[in-house]
């Protein structure tokens, strides 16, 4: 999904010849978190390898889930596959493929996780969590601050990676395991990353 970003080019001559710079917020679109989002002396996106990223994923299909729903522990017992240590696993809602770009709906309104249900995928070994959806309830709220980012510091603090504002997970396989990738940018000192997220499906 695109990033928010503002690119300045910079051209010379004899010919076209473009160089550009971007500024942009590490948190927009598409992008991986690390724990130096929710800890002081957390991992940047220098510090954590491509196969954490890597590897097999699974859908947990909750396309079901309507605006406001609550993903509760309930719904992953009834719908998600067998989690595996190891496995990546993606939160499906198409949330974001209904509403990417209508704002402030796209955060006030959406499906969010419950913090029993970010732990119980935690406790299953997920390596990597990724929604497509905001998951965070505390978007409602009207002077939320970083304290209320519980999902992210329940998977961040027990070691997993989040990935947010993916897409286009109903063009995903459900009920088996296929290879994905979440390639980010290998940024010093960031705490997030932007990424293309890609699967490989037969």
């Amino acid at each position: 999904m695109g990033i928010q970003l503002e690119l300045t080019s910079y051209h010379r001559g004899p010919g076209f010849w473009q160089a550009s710079k971007i500024e942009m917020l590490l948190h927009t679109g598409s992008h991986v978190d690390f724990t130096k989002h929710v800890q002081e002396d957390g991992e940047t996106a220098a510090d954590v390898s491509l196969e954490r990223v890597f590897g097999d994923a699974l859908v947990v299909d909750l396309s079901f889930a309507g605006a406001n729903h609550e993903i509760s522990v309930a719904d992953l017992e009834d719908h998600a596959p067998e989690i595996l240590p190891g496995d990546i696993v993606l939160v499906r809602t198409d949330w974001t493929e209904k509403h990417w770009g209508n704002f402030p709906t796209y955060y006030m309104e959406s499906p969010y996780c419950a913090p029993e249900a970010a732990q119980w995928l935690i406790e299953r070994g997920a390596k990597a969590i990724g929604f497509d959806c905001f998951s965070e309830y505390c978007a409602r709220l009207p002077d939320f601050t970083s304290e209320d980012f519980i999902i992210h510091k329940i998977i961040l603090e027990n070691g997993s990676i989040l990935m947010q504002q993916l897409t286009n997970f109903s063009q995903l396989p459900v009920g088996r395991r296929f290879p994905f990738f979440a390639p980010f940018i290998k940024i010093r000192g960031a705490e997030g990353s932007p990424a293309r997220f890609f699967a490989l499906i037969d």
